[in-house]
């Protein structure tokens, strides 16, 4: 086992909505990344990704709260700094946050170098301009990125080149953790590629010892990723590595997320594509049983009464779910079913 970059037990946030009202986006998440490894999150829209994003780095500012919960980087809790603090000490330094749509990020009328300078400034760390300078030319090189970057402004560059430019800029102080949030969307293929390509060598030259990566294309994860975490309506309903959750999810929900789409590897060529029924529910006012029970095709009056624990299975791979593993295989084999009526009654754990 190797050194523990990030720890995060139970972590509960929230947004206060200007009609007072609390909307618990992130609902008791735990996770654990080594050194050198990467963790991919995955799950629709308005499922609590990019806030768990947001709450992972300690920095909470309205709409945004903390609850309670833990956030254990490199051995340092950072639950409860002071935002200053957080701001000086552990944003940057400790972890990194590339935002969606990164290439809106940076201001058109400022050259890509002064956003590095400003960056190490705002940390308190005494360089001059040249060793600034020098620092980001061979930063940007190693990553292959002209040195003629550093002297353009924003509009000057391309989308591919902007986002790798913001990719540069926020790992500069080579953090122990980088979050990256749907960090290829909007790009072509090409870019795509790019970006993975530089992500990969950020892990690989140590400028980074440890990722979270954010997407909705799943099959990026496979090849991104060392394991992956499917989020539900604020949780994580399933947990375990790239090979393991596309090829043998077992909660419901991860099943359907997988199926839904086309993996171009052995085994998932032929596969029938399926489809979720319904919506997620109202986090302003989370159902008191299990929250994928209103969707699911195997749920019972149990689990609508009953909020389901995560539990482990495998050793290590962690799931939501009132039924037992076995089970849930059991009625998969029962030719997938949609059908909550003609399933067998399952078994509970």
């Amino acid at each position: 086992m190797g050194k523990v970059m990030l720890e995060v037990n139970h972590l509960k946030t929230k947004y206060i909505t200007r009609f007072h009202e609390d909307v618990y986006a992130v609902d008791d998440v735990s996770l654990k990344i080594e050194e050198g490894k990467s963790l991919g999150i995955a799950g629709e829209s308005g499922c609590g990704k990019s806030t768990l994003a947001l709450s992972l780095m300690g920095y909470y500012f309205a709409p945004l709260h903390y609850i309670s919960g833990d956030i254990i980087v490199d051995g340092r809790n950072i639950s409860g700094m002071k935002p200053d603090d957080v701001r000086r000490k552990i944003l940057g330094n400790e972890i990194a946050y590339i935002p969606q749509a990164a290439m809106n990020a940076l201001n058109p009328t400022s050259k890509i170098i002064r956003f590095i300078e400003d960056v190490i400034k705002a940390h308190g760390i005494k360089m001059t301009k040249k060793e600034i300078y020098d620092m980001a030319r061979e930063r940007f090189a190693e990553l292959g990125l002209p040195e003629e970057v550093l002297g353009r402004y924003a509009v000057e560059l391309s989308g591919g080149m902007k986002q790798r430019t913001v990719i540069a800029i926020s790992t500069i102080l080579s953090p122990k953790v980088l979050i990256a949030d749907e960090p290829s969307s909007a790009l072509d293929v090409t870019s795509q590629k790019m970006v993975i390509k530089m992500m990969r060598e950020l892990m690989e030259k140590g400028y980074i010892k440890s990722m979270i990566f954010i997407t909705h294309e799943l099959p990026l994860l496979y090849n991104v990723t060392d394991d992956i975490a499917v989020m539900y309506a604020g949780q994580f309903v399933e947990q375990g590595t790239a090979q393991q959750m596309v090829f043998d999810p077992v909660h419901p929900y991860a099943k359907g997320l997988m199926g839904s789409i086309i993996v171009p590897e052995e085994g998932m060529k032929t596969h029938a594509l399926t489809a979720l029924k319904g919506t997620p529910p109202n986090l302003k006012n989370p159902p008191k049983g299990c929250r994928f029970a209103d969707r699911c095709p195997y749920a019972t009056p149990t689990c609508t009464a009953l909020a389901p624990d995560p539990k482990t299975f495998d050793t290590d791979r962690m799931y939501r779910c009132l039924m037992s593993v076995r089970k849930l295989r059991e009625v998969y084999g029962n030719g997938n079913s949609t059908e909550s009526e003609s399933e067998p009654e399952p078994e509970f754990v």
